[in-house]
């Protein structure tokens, strides 16, 4: 097993019935599920996929795509007909019981749809089960599971019963005995799917903010397209017992496998699907600090654009300036941009979904500056291309790029400043500039 990897399955199949080797022969030589019915029904057919150390992997599909059989051959609940499943580097096909418990105990947590709480235990007690399994002591067990319930926002409910509580919080200490037993894997089965959406909603938001905290590797299945875009860091999409494409989420949304991955995605909420990194563009209006005013208004003159992006040393964003401001300074015969340059610009960082980048677009004529965690721009969200990538539909307007602001200052009108003050460059391009506007 590649050690990055927590979970690897290869060639897994699962038949239930008769004769279910010759099921999976058949399906082997290329028969559909349709096909095998009078020796086996199909539920997971040919499935091989890794899953990373830390990420989120969602199986995504429809009622009877076979996602909650796959996931129940990762944890040894249902031996694969054929195949390989390897857990933290451990085959987990066709070992002792002794040997699954071990691994079950020590690796992997599981987290279901009804919450699966003992009615009679109370809240504490039910977060602390795993541990009781795994043989800890039980003021020890008890002291880790209440620490994990607070992380989970059920400090002080400790000593209810599950009956005492609702649906959302059930299933939280659903969460918090997973979460208590601190294995390397969850596998959480259609774990938010019996939720009312605002509380789903609040309970895919808490997950985030966990495994930010606990960097878990986490295995969700669900019939959610809008929830797999959302909490997944790569998806896999079932359809009659097969993985039909693994990939991002910008992967499954913008170049989609088949058919039926495109219609399964067309309705998708593209706002809290695709980043920043996803639609950005070179910024193009981009000026050096160092380059000063008369650089910079023949920067915007070349791009007849009313605004540029100023940058420091490493490409850190600084501000902007305006043409007018700079206009002002080369009057002026000042040498440097400060007297111009404007601190108030909307940035966002380069995984923000579009649907954090749409009040920031809105409120300002410039395209919002991407920047990483260091504040170096990696590129602008001109509000064209924002509405298209939400749209799904191409921000191509011909060769010309699209500038925004644009100029407010006619062109002989900075020429015939450049000139009267006596540049020597006024019919060239900036010397600092590439011909698409960046910074050599």
């Amino acid at each position: 097993m590649t050690e990055s990897y927590a979970v690897e399955a290869r060639n897994l199949y699962k038949v239930f019935g008769r004769n279910p080797d010759e099921a999976v022969r058949r399906l082997a030589g290329g028969a559909d599920r349709n096909d095998v019915t009078q020796v086996g029904t199909a539920a997971v057919i040919d499935a091989s996929f890794s899953v990373k150390r830390g990420e989120i992997f969602v199986v995504m599909g429809l009622s009877g795509s076979g996602k909650s059989t796959l996931i129940r051959m990762l944890n040894g609940l249902l031996e694969p007909t054929s195949g390989s499943v390897r857990v933290l580097g451990t085959e987990i096909a066709g070992i002792s019981p002794a040997q699954l418990r071990a691994v079950r105990k020590r690796s992997v947590s599981m987290v279901f749809q009804h919450f699966a709480l003992l009615p009679h235990r109370t809240v504490l007690d039910n977060a602390a089960y795993g541990l009781e399994v795994q043989g800890v002591p039980v003021a020890e067990r008890r002291e880790r599971a209440s620490a994990i319930l607070e992380k989970v926002g059920l400090a002080g409910w400790e000593h209810k019963l599950p009956s005492q509580l609702s649906g959302g919080m059930q299933q939280r200490v659903g969460l918090a005995r997973a979460l208590a037993a601190d294995t390397d894997i969850l596998l959480m089965d259609e774990a938010f799917s019996a939720l009312d959406p605002l509380i789903r909603r609040e309970m895919q938001e808490q997950l985030l903010e966990l495994q930010g905290e606990l960097g878990k590797t986490i295995v969700f299945i669900t019939h959610d397209l809008n929830e797999a875009m959302y909490i997944g860091d790569r998806i896999a999409v079932m359809r009659d017992g097969r993985i039909v494409q693994v990939g991002t989420p910008d992967d499954i949304l913008t170049d989609p496998a088949n058919d039926y991955v495109a219609q399964f995605v067309q309705d998708v909420d593209r706002a809290r699907v695709l980043t920043a990194e996803a639609v950005m563009e070179p910024a193009r209006a981009v000026i050096s600090r160092a380059a000063g005013p008369r650089a910079a208004l023949r920067t915007m003159r070349d791009l007849q654009t009313s605004a540029a992006f100023v940058v420091g040393n490493g490409r850190v964003l600084r501000g902007v300036v305006r043409d007018r401001d700079v206009m002002r300074l080369v009057r002026a015969g000042e040498g440097d941009l400060d007297g111009a340059l404007r601190h108030e610009l909307s940035t966002v960082t380069r995984g923000a979904h579009l649907a954090d980048v749409l009040e920031p677009a809105v409120g300002s004529d410039l395209p919002v500056a991407v920047v990483d965690d260091a504040g170096r721009l990696l590129g602008a969200i001109p509000r064209v291309t924002l509405l298209a990538a939400l749209g799904n539909v191409s921000s191509s307007t011909g060769e010309l790029a699209v500038i925004e602001p644009p100029a407010t200052i006619p062109v002989d009108v900075v020429t015939e400043t450049l000139r009267s003050t006596s540049d020597p460059e006024i019919g060239g391009r900036s010397s600092g500039l590439t011909t698409e506007g960046e910074l050599r």
